[in-house]
């Protein structure tokens, strides 16, 4: 439960720093720039964070042991939760973030536990029980409310709104795929982390990138002149390797829905880093404040089986 509670704070955090990044030139220079900022800044994030992970498996002796993971049965779904997670679920992240703001793409981006839910059902044949449909159909009311916020950009709503859905979607697959990986107790939550960031870069660099045109753009940024810009991206990539690492751990240890229920707190001290960090109350605007309330106690009752719950409860 601690960690989960962590893991939800230190991504919150890093919403805001890459919020700050992504409005820092030359990411808002030219319409180009505007179109190519998720993309660019997710690819060198994740790329960053698996630099970051493979380090510590270096200072931590896991190098020698870590290419057991691609002899393991679920290496293949471990890979595709990745490919999952990181091009779709980041990259709609950060288009969240950036067409509606650190603080309400953060909580628009909060049904995937909801999603995660849904999708554990089809795929994991867990059973949602009525309630869970009404807690998703609030859940999607308050995230569709947040479009009259004022502190949400005039125009950005319904490409925020794709975003928003590419990243529960991506994002609660993610956690559903994992959840079936760490059932063996064979991956290490640690290692599963390296592979999804490593996987992640590559596929932007391989694919992504070149079909949106966006390596000029990028090696431009590797310049001189952005070195600034490049150490925010990197800081944002640390605090989400360690929101990352704290996640995947509640995951294996307490499950997914759990686990994506405590997570989603993030979008609460994502508001609370905002004001703080930026200076900025005119986020606190009644209609904002319930709609991201909304958003997140339905996400997390969405998620919750409460039968499962009194029943463990009256075991104890």
């Amino acid at each position: 439960m601690f960690t989960g509670i962590l893991a939800g704070i230190t991504w919150a955090l890093e919403t805001v720093i890459l919020g700050f990044a992504l409005g820092m030139s030359p990411f808002v220079s030219t319409e180009e720039a505007i179109l190519l900022a998720p993309f660019v800044s997710t690819f060198l994030h994740d790329l960053c964070s698996a630099v970051f992970m493979l380090i510590r498996a270096a200072v931590t002796g896991r190098l020698r042991t870590f290419s057991e993971i691609f002899r393991n049965r679920d290496f293949k779904w471990l890979v595709l939760s990745s490919a999952i997670g990181g091009p779709v679920g980041m990259s709609g992240y950060v288009l969240a973030v950036n067409s509606m703001g650190s603080a309400i793409g953060a909580v628009a981006s909060a049904v995937y536990p909801a999603v995660g839910t849904v999708l554990a059902c089809i795929f994991l044949k867990e059973k949602v029980r009525w309630y869970q449909w009404i807690f998703l159909l609030f859940a999607l009311t308050g995230v569709y409310g947040l479009s009259g916020s004022s502190g949400l950009a005039d125009g950005n709503f319904l490409l925020g709104l794709l975003g928003a859905a590419m990243c529960a979607l991506g994002w609660g697959m993610e956690a559903v795929i994992l959840a079936k990986c760490f059932r063996s107790g064979e991956i290490r939550d640690d290692d599963a982390l390296t592979v999804r960031q490593s996987v992640s870069a590559l596929i932007y660099g391989l694919l992504i990138m070149p079909l949106m045109g966006g390596w000029r753009f990028t090696a431009g940024l590797l310049g001189e002149g952005f070195a600034g810009l490049i150490g925010v991206i990197a800081l944002a990539a640390l605090c989400a390797s360690v929101s990352y690492l704290l996640y995947y751990k509640t995951i294996a240890r307490i499950g997914a829905s759990r686990a994506m229920a405590l997570n989603i707190t993030y979008t609460a001290w994502a508001i609370v880093f905002t004001v703080l960090l930026y200076r900025d109350p005119g986020i606190l605007e009644a209609r904002t404040l319930s709609c991201a309330s909304v958003v997140v106690i339905c996400g997390i009752l969405a998620a919750a089986d409460f039968r499962q719950l009194f029943r463990s409860g009256g075991r104890n």
